[in-house]
């Protein structure tokens, strides 16, 4: 089931009414069977696999508080967690990465290998994955104590909101919160539907109307002037912002209209003065995964500089991985730590300034780099991205030029005047000091939009894929 779908606006409603007539105790039964029915909404059989690392994430979990005392058997048991639940995400997301791989290397040797690995990618795996990871890994360091219901566990794992493109949480902040009642909260339930709201807007509006664009341009991008292509690069940045800012936002609002909070996933990324800025902006949960789990117990910063940079390039790398079985999520991954790594070496001798015009230039630089990485990340393959790149620097005198209806130059203008006034807040919080005359002309611009100009196309999520 898909947000922005008529059955998910049956579905929540509905799924918020059952929570609050149930009794607390038995809450988890109806909010279990509501994330099961989301989640089987996609393919139905692939719940099985959820069922599967749950089960073993959750006896790993309690055995390794059981065998505490004895380290031996508890990291055996945390082994086995950790290594099955990478090995159900190998299989379905990197084993036909790895033999096609291994198909061309033998052809390209001369020998006649034709092996094929065609597997579906079940929806949502990569952030499930890590989310029940994140579980096992507290609890075998003492964090967390493990859970002992089922359901909550699965529950934890399935919920909802989060469940097919996250935020990614951890057991502290969602797992504590199964267990506490809720009451009912006007205040809930007005936030949630801001956000929700405000979700649809930039996802239908800006995000799906900037996609038939990009799709254009990126289908053949021989066929346009550089400045078309350009155009295209620039609007990518800003529909997969919108996209997956828009999932995570009426996650957002979906989850506190039963008066759970979870992580913001977005912080205004683009107003970032440099990359290390906007991977403290951008995707947050998975960057602070990655720093919890792979690059503070690698050293983090405490270490020479050059293991230090080392210890970026494997976070960065692995995070280009994590978004998919291409060598371009590879090379786009790698692309964004070399950088990091560039600009330190830079701020070693910067001057401290805040003077606006030296911020703005700065904020500009990293929107056109992270705009040129954007590329490595949309492009279908090596020859799709050298193509475009070829485009946008070649053909300024020839080719067709995108011609952009200009209602879409609004809409865009609308997200960024957004970004710039929520500045480090939230758009429920921003809303909420305002007079109830500019709240509800808000209300009523955004239910305008979202119903007359939503993209007739409706783009699937972008990190639905991953």
């Amino acid at each position: 089931m898909v947000f922005n779908s008529i059955p998910y606006l049956v579905f929540l409603p509905l799924m918020v009414l059952v929570f609050y007539l149930t009794p607390h105790r038995f809450r988890w039964i109806p909010l279990l069977a509501g994330s099961c029915l989301f989640y089987m909404w996609f393919v139905p059989k692939y719940i099985l696999i959820l069922l599967i690392t749950i089960i073993i994430d959750y006896s790993a979990g309690i055995l390794m508080e059981r065998y505490s005392d004895q380290p031996k058997r508890k990291k055996a048991f945390f082994v086995t967690s950790i290594t099955s639940t990478l090995l159900v995400l190998f299989i379905f997301k990197y084993l036909g990465f790895i033999n096609d791989n291994v198909v061309w290397l033998c052809q390209s040797l001369g020998l006649d290998v034709r092996t094929s690995v065609k597997i579906i990618l079940p929806i949502g795996l990569s952030f499930h994955t890590f989310q029940s990871m994140s579980y096992v890994i507290e609890v075998y360091r003492g964090n967390q104590r493990a859970e002992r219901h089922f359901g909550y566990y699965a529950l934890y794992v399935m919920f909802f909101p989060q469940l097919v493109t996250g935020p990614i949480e951890r057991p502290g902040n969602l797992l504590r919160q199964l267990h506490e009642e809720k009451q009912f909260s006007a205040d809930h339930l007005t936030r949630g539907l801001r956000l929700i709201l405000f979700g649809f807007f930039i996802k239908m509006v800006v995000a799906d109307n900037l996609g038939v664009y990009v799709d254009q341009v990126y289908a053949d991008p021989q066929a346009y002037n550089s400045w078309s292509v350009w155009l295209a690069m620039v609007f990518y940045s800003f529909q997969i912002y919108g996209d997956f800012f828009g999932y995570s936002t009426i996650a957002l609002g979906s989850a506190l209209l039963m008066g759970f909070s979870i992580s913001d996933n977005f912080r205004t990324p683009y107003l970032s003065k440099n990359i290390a800025e906007f991977w403290h902006r951008w995707h947050i949960s998975l960057s602070t995964w990655f720093r919890d789990y792979v690059y503070i117990p690698m050293g983090g910063s405490r270490v020479k500089f050059g293991r230090w940079a080392w210890n970026i390039l494997v976070v960065f790398v692995l995070s280009g991985i994590w978004h998919g079985a291409n060598w371009t999520f590879l090379l786009w991954g790698l692309a964004h730590g070399v950088l990091h790594i560039i600009e330190k070496v830079l701020r070693r001798n910067e001057r401290p300034t805040t003077h606006w015009l030296v911020e703005g230039l700065r904020t500009v630089k990293t929107f056109l780099l992270v705009t040129l990485f954007w590329v490595f990340f949309r492009a279908t393959d090596f020859g799709n991205m050298k193509d475009v790149f070829q485009a946008a620097v070649s053909q300024f005198g020839e080719g067709k030029s995108l011609e952009v209806d200009p209602k879409l130059w609004g809409f865009l203008g609308l997200f960024v005047l957004s970004d710039l006034l929520l500045y480090n807040k939230r758009f429920d919080s921003w809303c909420q000091g305002k007079p109830a005359i500019v709240r509800w002309g808000i209300y009523v611009v955004l239910v305008f939009c979202t119903i007359a100009f939503s993209c007739v196309e409706n783009f699937p999520f972008i990190y639905f894929q991953f």
